[in-house]
């Protein structure tokens, strides 16, 4: 059986955000047929898993070399790669989940910490990610926008060659789309948990839930004044913003001038709530269950045109009509597929519209509802990492692999590994491929050198 270890740098436990619950699903499919552990860089919490589960900090070196050495496969997230030097230079075979394109979230994520760590931080991120580019032997994207996107990236980092393409015309070896995933089990409601429970929100009320948290590059505000709006023509809308703490993420600025605005259009816990807390992976869909529609805004931007808005996903899993704002890839979806209403980035009016029409036009809601039913399914997660399983089957390095390939250091320049283990390394390596005459004129040819 081949040893995979699976790398995420969020929190794994019960309060799990989108890269960890991705890495769990990853790791859950592939303890099928191979030998996983799931490792985190950050927090374990208690919780039952049919695989192995570890967490190993940025400097516990040790440890993750044990880990790295078990492992036949590789597959990681984030920042994985720069904060362990073995993963920088690792002959194991490596797959990149790029489904995330950090450095262009951190145009908008680091954008209020001033302009010298602003650039600092998208400069870091883009870094990374080449570094990632440049030595992983199978990337796993989350839609074609981004693929084609990734290509332009790979081609200038000399990825797209003839060896990559030789026999892979297409690159489907090389770069691949897995989108985010969601359940194949049909979600039940088990407790009541937001409507006759929370104050403010009755049984009877019309809710439109915001499913994940809040960060810089999405527009609540908007979605607030909307609401403000439309809850003056009907009293029975309520909008529940269903997680504002992170499980790693630091609160961002937006937060709090979500609930200002809120504050000042006097809505706040009348018309507009905010959940203070995560919600449990394990409960999520009694909260979604009870919502009448799922609504995802955000800004128009670079980052909007490659995003792979998780939240919609649930939407999906629970059967929600839907209300986006154009730009990603998602909003396409919605739109060919009448899912819901795709309305334009910071348009109040619309907004309002739009909401009002999937919360109280009861024809379009249920051609909506069947809608989202029927597209579901291509979106299970069995189907959605179906590339990263029939890789872990035949797992192998990109054609275009070389042992020497030079390692991104953390001054971002390239520079080629060295010492003995890398010498002993690049020795077998040779005498496999090309045997022990033309080993020894290499030898001969460096000790030439060195006179």
């Amino acid at each position: 059986m081949t040893n995979v270890l699976v790398i995420t740098g969020d929190t794994i436990g019960p309060r799990m955000a989108g890269p960890a619950i991705r890495a769990w699903k990853m790791a859950e499919l592939l303890s099928a047929d191979n030998n996983v552990a799931l490792m985190t860089t950050t927090t374990l919490e208690p919780i039952d898993a049919p695989f192995e589960l570890q967490r190993v900090r940025p400097g516990e070196d040790a440890k993750f070399a044990r880990l790295h050495d078990w492992a036949h496969v590789v597959v990681f997230q984030g920042h994985a790669m720069d904060q362990f030097a073995a993963l920088r230079n690792s002959s194991k075979i490596l797959v990149a989940d790029i489904y995330d394109p950090m450095h262009l979230e951190m145009l908008e994520q680091g954008r209020e910490l001033g302009q010298a760590t602003w650039k600092l931080r998208v400069s870091t991120a883009t870094r990374v990610l080449n570094d990632q580019l440049a030595r992983a032997d199978f990337f796993l994207c989350a839609s074609e926008r981004q693929r084609l996107f990734y290509l332009g990236q790979l081609t200038t980092l000399g990825r797209v060659n003839p060896a990559t393409y030789a026999a892979d015309p297409h690159l489907e070896r090389l770069i691949s789309v897995a989108p985010f995933g969601l359940d194949d089990s049909q979600p039940t409601h088990t407790r009541d948990v937001v409507k006759g429970v929370r104050e403010g929100i009755r049984k009877t009320d019309k809710l439109i839930i915001w499913g994940g948290g809040l960060y810089n590059w999405f527009d609540p505000l908007t979605l607030i004044r909307a609401v403000a709006q439309l809850s003056v023509r009907h009293s029975n809308v309520r909008l529940l913003f269903m997680g504002t703490k992170h499980p790693v993420v630091d609160e961002m600025g937006i937060v709090t001038h979500s609930l200002r605005l809120a504050q000042e259009l006097g809505v706040l816990n009348k018309s507009v709530f905010f959940n203070e807390s995560w919600v449990q992976f394990s409960d999520r869909q009694n909260w979604l269950l009870e919502a009448d529609a799922g609504v995802s805004t955000h800004m128009s931007h670079v980052e909007t045109t490659f995003a792979f808005r998780t939240r919609i996903l649930d939407y999906l899993w629970t059967g929600l009509p839907m209300v986006v704002t154009e730009g990603d890839s998602f909003a396409e979806l919605v739109e060919t597929q009448n899912l819901g209403i795709v309305v334009p980035p910071q348009n109040v009016d619309a907004l309002e519209h739009a909401l009002e029409r999937v919360l109280f036009d009861k024809k379009f809601v249920a051609v909506a509802r069947a809608n989202v039913q029927r597209v579901r399914a291509e979106f299970f997660w069995d189907r959605a990492l179906s590339p990263l399983i029939s890789f872990v089957k035949d797992p192998r390095h990109a054609a275009d692999y070389m042992i020497d390939r030079p390692a991104l250091s953390q001054d971002g320049k390239y520079r080629k590994p060295y010492g003995l283990t890398h010498s002993a390394r690049m020795f077998w390596h040779y005498l496999r491929s090309e045997g022990p005459d033309r080993v020894a004129k290499r030898i001969m040819s460096r000790l030439r050198k060195t006179r």
